[in-house]
């Protein structure tokens, strides 16, 4: 069962971090922590309109948190919010109500299904996704002509 979790995919996507670090003038930024375990997750973001235009996130957290922000950080740019705020909810509902993976983009968030089966990881598997959509809506809100005013 444990084997499944931690399988050698995962452990090599979370070894080899894409993005990762900080952005020196991002035009939002969002850290989410788990209450759980302590896991902590702080994303930068530059948009150009609603898409990511640039991206940089400090992770500190689980082998699956780490696994699930490579899959972020590695289809992050061009992305839109509303695709990445699609990702996190399928990706909840997948790991909550074993629903299907996530689609387009971020579908190798598939390899984290069996993350359904230990409740106490949800958090932290999903924190990379959850700052990444609040970062992002943040940023469209702040240079969209609507938030300027």
């Amino acid at each position: 069962m444990i084997d499944d979790l931690y399988s050698a995919k995962l452990l090599k996507l979370a070894a080899n971090m894409p993005r990762a670090g900080r952005l020196a003038a991002p035009d939002a930024s969002s850290e989410k922590v788990s209450k759980l375990c302590g896991s902590r997750v702080t994303v930068d973001v530059v948009v150009e309109g609603d898409r990511v235009a640039d991206f940089a996130q400090d992770v500190k957290a689980c082998a699956l948190g780490q696994a699930s922000a490579s899959v972020l950080g590695e289809h992050v740019l061009g992305a839109s919010l509303a695709e990445i705020e699609m990702a996190r909810d399928q990706f909840r509902a997948m790991l909550k109500q074993g629903a299907d993976a996530p689609v387009g983009r971020f579908a190798d968030l598939s390899m984290l299904a069996p993350v359904k089966d230990y409740p106490a990881r949800h958090a932290s598997t999903l924190l990379a996704f959850e700052a990444a959509a609040e970062a992002v809506r943040r940023a469209v809100e702040r240079t969209s002509p609507a938030g300027a005013a």
